[in-house]
């Protein structure tokens, strides 16, 4: 369920599924192949993420046969889970291939089809709480033509992928006119919310934000919408102030594998990190209980506790910023400023 509290141009809303209710604003952590990357589930929930993403497809290939009870119980997740079948790009030396069918590839050396109804039917085998439909999102760049494919054949499979609690991903690729027809033959049919697809994977940032704008302005006030693969704070508040209410990203998971954390005082690479406190705003158990020297140390010595560390400080850290984006609404403040207090 979702339930739209307030809107003037940024939204506060209410998700609720899975016995929880979530304020929106919201971030979501990934967890691809079922975990966050180094962490335990509880070092998630005590930095204050109640709904993670995980990637269907992934799990269909790999540990479908193994998931008896469903996701939740699987990876011990007790709060919200979404579920996305694309990324199938980003699967190493994945074989794959696009048709009107679905996505073609192999397996065991027999060829095998995942189908906007395939999707849908191990979405629900894994009981996820919210279903991302089979979308075609061409690499950046591509021509217009190809996003002319992409718009087409989505919206097909969006006629077969529809549900309670699936949410459409609208395509159009940079092309306003693109957008725009996706948007209004996705708008006819059945699905519990929008995300908009295809973008922070190489466009111009202005142009990403144009995008953004013009397609929030043409969707339904009282259905939620996620802005996928978008996790850089200054993108989400631009995000947020034109409507966005869920934002899913590896942003802060992966940089800080590699060696970055985000603080108050702007981004810090570990490699040359000194200091003793990490960031005095935050209040994650990694900043409350080690110091920025302890961190780096254990980075420039390729100790994995370094990236279990620093993901927990970078969670939290996105965690909090959503707090003071739906903080800054509710008091009718001015997002803008954020971007001092947060260091970018």
């Amino acid at each position: 369920m979702f339930r739209l509290e307030y809107e003037d141009g940024a939204r506060l809303g209410i998700l609720k599924a899975h016995g929880i209710s979530v304020e929106t604003p919201v971030f979501l952590p990934v967890a691809t192949k079922g975990c966050i990357k180094t962490l335990l589930p509880e070092e998630a929930w005590n930095a204050g993420s109640r709904v993670i993403i995980a990637n269907a497809l992934h799990i269909y290939l790999k540990a479908f046969d193994l998931v008896k009870n469903g996701l939740h119980d699987f990876m011990k997740w007790k709060g919200i889970i979404f579920t996305d079948s694309g990324g199938f790009q980003s699967i190493k030396n994945f074989p794959a291939k696009i048709s009107d069918d679905g996505i073609v590839f192999k397996r065991d050396g027999k060829e095998e089809i995942f189908t906007p109804e395939k999707s849908i039917e191990v979405q629900k085998a894994l009981k996820s709480d919210f279903i991302f439909m089979l979308d075609d999102c061409p690499p950046y760049p591509h021509s217009r033509k190809r996003a002319i494919k992409a718009v087409k054949r989505t919206i097909e499979w969006a006629k077969r992928s529809q549900g309670e609690k699936n949410f459409a991903i609208l395509q159009g690729g940079v092309y306003d006119d693109l957008r725009l027809k996706c948007i209004e033959e996705i708008k006819k049919l059945d699905f519990f919310g929008f995300a908009i697809g295809g973008l922070s994977i190489g466009e111009p940032k202005e142009k990403m934000h144009h995008i953004v704008a013009l397609t929030t302005k043409n969707l339904p006030k009282e259905k939620p919408r996620h802005l996928m693969g978008v996790g850089s704070p200054e993108d989400i508040i631009e995000a947020v102030k034109n409507g966005v209410d869920i934002f899913d990203s590896a942003f802060p998971t992966r940089n800080a594998r590699h060696g970055t954390i985000y603080t108050s005082k702007g981004p810090i690479k570990l490699k040359k990190a000194k200091g003793s406190v990490i960031d005095e705003q935050c209040d994650c158990y990694t900043c409350r209980n080690f110091s920025l020297d302890y961190l780096s140390y254990l980075y420039r010595e390729k100790e994995m506790l370094a990236m279990r560390l620093a993901t927990i400080h970078n969670i939290r850290y996105m965690n909090r910023l959503m707090e003071r984006i739906r903080e800054e609404i509710k008091n009718d403040g001015n997002l803008d400023k954020l971007k001092r207090e947060f260091g970018f």
